[in-house]
């Protein structure tokens, strides 16, 4: 099954997908970037292991249940897939519409490593919005005719993977040029339209295709 998931088309797809989605700002990216600016890249980087590891709970939480929902029926598959497209458009338009976050530094001073993977990982896991967000985006490459929790659970592996890869990226970034970013913290970020672009075209896609997207 895996072996058949790795070889499909739309797994390079969701590949170019989940990295766009990954590297583009959010919320969690601030609280990484915010994190690193005011304690430095040892904390940004345990706060990259909680958000993660709070992320792939979501992902799993949403894996079951979506297994649960399109062994079903066929029908309820197409009806999770149409419902995920009109999210991811929705994910969109709200990006677009988002007023620019400003990353604001909170008070320094010396913090455990343990402490900061906790606090990460409680905020990505208490956030329902993540847990909607693979429940919408992973019935998009999923193959009706293979185990649903199967794949579910190998893509959410791999967003993760690629997200945490990303979110690094940031910390190394911020902690080399904690003096600029503080500058330009209020600046315009156009990331928001390349992560607006990314979730409507998703959105299209999953809609268009139908129940062969998958395929």
């Amino acid at each position: 099954m895996i072996e058949t998931l790795l070889r499909s088309p739309t797994f390079v797809t969701f590949l170019v997908a989940s990295f766009i989605l990954a590297i583009t700002p959010g919320p969690g990216v601030v609280y990484i970037v915010t994190r690193t600016l005011a304690q430095g890249r040892r904390a940004g980087l345990a706060s990259v292991g909680g958000i993660a590891l709070g992320n792939l709970g979501n992902a799993a939480a949403a894996s079951v249940g979506l297994a649960a929902l399109l062994s079903m029926s066929a029908t309820a598959f197409v009806a999770v897939k149409l419902a995920g497209a009109a999210y991811l458009v929705f994910l969109g338009i709200k990006a677009l519409r988002a007023k620019p976050v400003a990353v604001v530094a909170t008070p320094s001073g010396l913090r455990l490593p343990a402490r900061l993977f906790r606090d990460g990982f409680l905020v990505a896991l208490l956030n329902p919005k993540t847990a909607l967000f693979f429940a919408a985006l992973l019935p998009q490459f999923i193959n009706p005719g293979a185990s649903p929790l199967g794949q579910s659970v190998v893509l959410s592996c791999v967003f993760v993977s690629i997200a945490m890869c990303t979110d690094s990226v940031y910390v190394l970034t911020a902690s080399a040029l904690a003096s600029a970013i503080s500058q330009r913290s209020g600046s315009r970020p156009y990331g928001q339209y390349v992560t607006a672009a990314s979730f409507i075209g998703l959105g299209i896609y999953a809609a268009l295709a139908g129940p062969r997207a998958s395929d």
